[in-house]
């Protein structure tokens, strides 16, 4: 029965991550222990009863766990042929499944909790039910769609919101029925205009229309194999026959299914090794709790505990800030808080930067990355991280203005997505349709309103806001055009929206990582950049109650951790020059008073507590170089001064660069504003660079930009002609 229901598994293919310690080919259980550190040796060793490893972030807790299973078998404790590890994903799983091959252990069944879950239901069924198991759904939109349709809620972004809570629900082992009073006591918020109630409703909708179909989803994978454990005495004695060591990872990250799950599998036995870090706990809106890692020497009282608190990850610098986010955490995960020790040599301090507005931070990230880049850090080995999918886009637009090949992970570019396709299309409809006002700003809010957008955000988290969020952008994009052209009309818009998009279309495999952090999960970069810290989007502002600041302030954390060497924190006081926003409390918790020292545009704070007077990379100041009134509009901060206030540049020059930029786009074939900004040939022409170095200090001039166009620039400057260009160089 074994070998049909778990054949052995075969290493995975798949890379090393980089810093790790090169793969061990033993010749036995010594050498498997010798390339462990004592804390590592220590949940070797433990091969019996039950364990628990403590691991923070980038303490090698894979590492051990694998080793421990491999010395268990070549020292005849554990057969690895009723070995069960069990992770939360296939790319985990194939990593350890490839480091046991590598330790030449074989037959380890490494495996996700639905895909073990799967391969028991798919063995049984037969037995159970007859016949094959149902086909599984790809996805509840399919099902939930028509659902919501028919109770009225056309809504497309509702069905994703949906679909989570009915994975919630099911996580939390509660039925339709149960929904709405398990719902109020967890505090979770309904999304869109729906009510508990509705959702309870479109729940047991959506179960009975899947069950005539004949079709299952991923958590009735579980709720079935639970359910046949449950029920079947012959059957959970087979399985228990089958596997007898159990080793489960993120075990912070269980729900109560799961849980349930594994307890059926274990029975009375306790030849069970948990790893998790509790700090790391960032899942709880999907069901997760800490509370089975944080209770596991409660429930097992003879149980081995071991920390692991080698940091290999990252340097001294960023595991100093590490540490001091977590210092004042609260709550439950704060019991078995970690204190990592760096092993590494030392790097640079981590950086806080202060900018004005979003375009600013975006571009004051893009010349930092170009900098890393020229410095000789791959593209692949830096990343950008954010509280939201909609945050991207003003990054999207930075990293192509800069010539930066980037990459969107798990989520489509900024105008792929559904909402921003449809909206566009739209806004082309009306401007072709001739429905437009004399104002530009009133005639896209008032397409956009056609799609249900309106300028109160809604209520609630999940795609619903992100929907919002993404059309807000849209409604920036068109007041900062206004702002700098009056006279711009909906076909303006189009325009611009068209020439963004096709700049920003071709993202290659080699580049920047953009990412939300909770899809950063288990990744590392030589370099990350931590943006958007601000009040109400990190933390979110749905955070409030303590239990859910308390899991932003760990969600920060992870993304701290994330990086090796280089980490850069930065936050904006604007959108796009609009309204006043504070910074994140994280940025006090990471640097202390210290942070005080960005309260100055561009203002930098490094490392523990030093502070520095130098100014980075920003589009202009708060108020009006020539009168001093306050900038209200991004238009108005990229170009330091008020719309009616003269120009404090030279015309003439200015003239001449911007001529000079029309012939340079039409030559690479690329929107004017990638070659630069109207702001960075104002700032030429009022800066008066006479050398590269002169001109490098204007923003929006990196490195790139330098090598490509500072002959050109140069000569215009000088009154001269440019000299003409054989090929490109950028």
């Amino acid at each position: 029965m074994t070998d049909n229901l778990d054949p052995p598994a075969s290493a995975a293919a798949g890379s090393r991550r980089p810093g790790r310690v090169s793969p061990v080919r033993p010749s036995g259980p010594d050498a498997v222990l010798e390339a462990l550190d004592p804390e590592q040796r220590e949940v070797a060793l433990a091969v019996s009863g039950p364990v628990v490893v403590l691991a923070g972030a980038g303490t090698g807790k894979t590492r051990a766990i694998t080793h421990r299973i491999a010395y268990a078998t070549l020292t005849g404790q554990h057969d690895p042929r009723r070995t069960l590890a069990v992770t939360f994903t296939a790319r985990a799983a194939g990593e350890m499944r490839q480091r046991l091959a590598e330790l030449g252990v074989e037959g380890v069944q490494a495996r996700t909790f639905h895909a073990a879950a799967l391969r028991q239901l798919r063995y049984f069924w037969p037995r159970v039910i007859g016949g094959a198991v149902p086909e599984i759904l790809p996805s509840k939109a399919r099902i939930l769609a028509p659902v919501l349709r028919r109770a009225g809620f056309s809504d497309p972004s509702l069905a994703r919101d949906v679909a989570g809570e009915i994975e919630w629900a099911k996580a939390s082992q509660v039925v339709a029925p149960d929904y709405p009073a398990a719902a109020l006591r967890a505090r979770r918020e309904p999304p869109g205009n729906l009510t508990h109630a509705d959702i309870a409703t479109i729940y047991a909708a959506y179960d009975d229309r899947k069950t005539a179909e004949g079709l299952i989803d991923f958590e009735d994978v579980l709720l079935l194999t639970v359910g046949m454990l449950d029920t079947r005495p012959d059957i959970v004695d087979e399985i228990r026959t089958a596997y007898r060591w159990f080793t489960v990872d993120e075990y912070q990250d269980v729900n109560p299914l799961q849980q349930r799950l594994l307890e059926l599998w274990l029975g009375d036995r306790d030849d069970l090794c948990v790893v998790g870090d509790a700090s790391q706990t960032i899942y709880t809106f999907t069901g997760a709790s800490s509370s089975y890692l944080v209770d596991f020497r409660s429930r097992f009282p003879h149980a081995t505990e071991v920390r692991l608190v080698r940091s290999y990850r990252s340097t001294p610098q960023v595991v100093a800030l590490a540490n001091r986010v977590l210092a004042s955490a609260t709550g439950p995960e704060a019991k078995l808080r970690l204190e990592l020790r760096a092993t590494r040599a030392d790097g640079p301090e981590p950086v806080v930067r202060a900018h004005d507005d979003e375009p600013g931070e975006a571009s004051a990230v893009a010349k930092a990355i170009s900098a890393l880049i020229a410095a000789g850090t791959p593209a692949r080995e830096i990343a950008i991280l954010y509280r939201i999918n909609a945050q991207s886009e003003v990054f999207e637009e930075a990293l192509a203005e800069a010539s930066i090949p980037y990459v969107l992970r798990g989520e489509s570019a900024f105008f792929q997505r559904g909402e921003v396709r449809e909206a566009v299309t739209r806004l082309r409809g009306a401007a072709r349709g001739g429905e437009v006002s004399s104002l530009l700003s009133d005639d896209v809010r008032s397409v956009l309103s056609a799609m249900g957008w309106a300028q109160e955000p809604p209520s609630g988290t999940g795609a619903v806001r992100e929907r919002w969020e993404n059309l807000l952008r849209l409604v920036t994009l068109a007041d900062d055009l206004a702002a700098a052209n009056p006279e711009a009309g909906l076909a303006d818009l189009v325009a611009d929206l068209d020439l963004r998009a096709a700049t920003q279309a071709a993202p290659t495999a080699d580049g920047v990582t953009l990412s939300t952090v909770h899809a950063a999960k288990g990744l590392e970069w030589d370099a990350v950049f931590v943006v958007g810290l601000v009040q109400g989007t990190f933390p979110i502002q749905y955070a409030d109650t303590p239990a859910r600041l308390e899991e932003e302030r760990r969600l920060f954390y992870v993304a701290c951790t994330r990086a090796r060497v280089h980490l850069g924190l930065s936050w904006a006081r604007s959108r796009a020059g609009r309204g006043r926003r504070e910074r994140s409390p994280f940025l006090d918790a990471a640097f202390g008073a210290a942070v005080e020292a960005s309260g100055a545009a561009g203002g930098v704070v490094r490392g523990s507590g030093s502070r520095s007077t130098e100014r980075g990379r920003r589009r202009g100041p708060a108020a009006c170089k020539v009168c001093g009134k306050s900038l209200v509009t991004g238009a108005e901060s990229a170009r330091s001064r008020c719309r009616e206030c003269p120009a404090s540049y030279d015309e003439d020059l200015f003239d001449r660069l911007k001529a000079w930029r029309k012939e340079e786009s039409e030559r690479r074939s690329v929107p004017a504003y990638v070659v630069f900004t109207d702001a960075t040939l104002e700032g030429i022409a009022t800066d008066l660079p006479s050398d590269t170095r002169a001109l490098v200090a204007i923003p929006g001039i990196g490195a790139r930009k330098l090598e490509a166009y500072s002959d050109a620039v140069l000569a215009l400057v000088r009154g001269e002609d440019p000299p003409v260009v054989a090929g490109d160089s950028l």
